[in-house]
């Protein structure tokens, strides 16, 4: 896997010919799950995809769902929800980090590239909107860490598209 600027993914990515143009993957890495969601053909709108359980013994398991969604989907690189918080270095922030070292030293995906995107309450926002619900919590904390990945690769995808269509004018 190889770290790229968040606004040189996207360009890379417009750059390709049309056929090898691919979709992006968010990523809201946490203790116990991973959410992911997929833009859009045109990475205009994301969607929720699925959850991920993570565990320091099933990273080659994680990998190959990877590379399966990767195939399926035609993902070119990942947009990894990052806690950038100037005060303090978050403990999240260091394991998603981590997460990001584990998944890299698999050689699964190795060529994909990705980029962090701040991914600050994304999950406590998805969480006050589900508490009126009263869901059962492990059904509510998998909505929320699927929506969480959302929110972040939407907020990415609004923010590049923006530059994008403002470069153009």
């Amino acid at each position: 896997m190889q770290y790229v600027k968040p606004l040189n993914l996207f360009q890379n990515l417009l750059k390709a010919k049309a056929l090898e143009r691919g979709r992006l993957l968010g990523l809201d890495v946490g203790d116990k799950y991973v959410g992911l969601a997929v833009s859009d053909l045109d990475n205009k709108i994301a969607s929720p995809l699925s959850v991920l359980i993570r565990k320091k013994t099933n990273i080659d398991l994680m990998a190959s769902d990877f590379q399966s969604l990767i195939s399926e989907l035609s993902v070119v690189g990942f947009i990894v929800g990052y806690p950038f918080d100037r005060q303090r270095l978050a403990r999240d922030a260091t394991q998603v980090k981590l997460f990001i070292d584990d998944i890299s030293k698999t050689g699964r995906l190795d060529g994909l590239k990705y980029t962090y995107w701040d991914e600050c309450f994304t999950s406590k926002n998805v969480e006050l909107l589900l508490k009126p619900l009263n869901l059962h919590p492990i059904l509510a904390k998998t909505i929320i860490d699927k929506f969480a990945a959302v929110q972040i690769l939407q907020a990415y995808l609004d923010h590049v598209n923006k530059i994008e269509k403002l470069e153009k004018a």
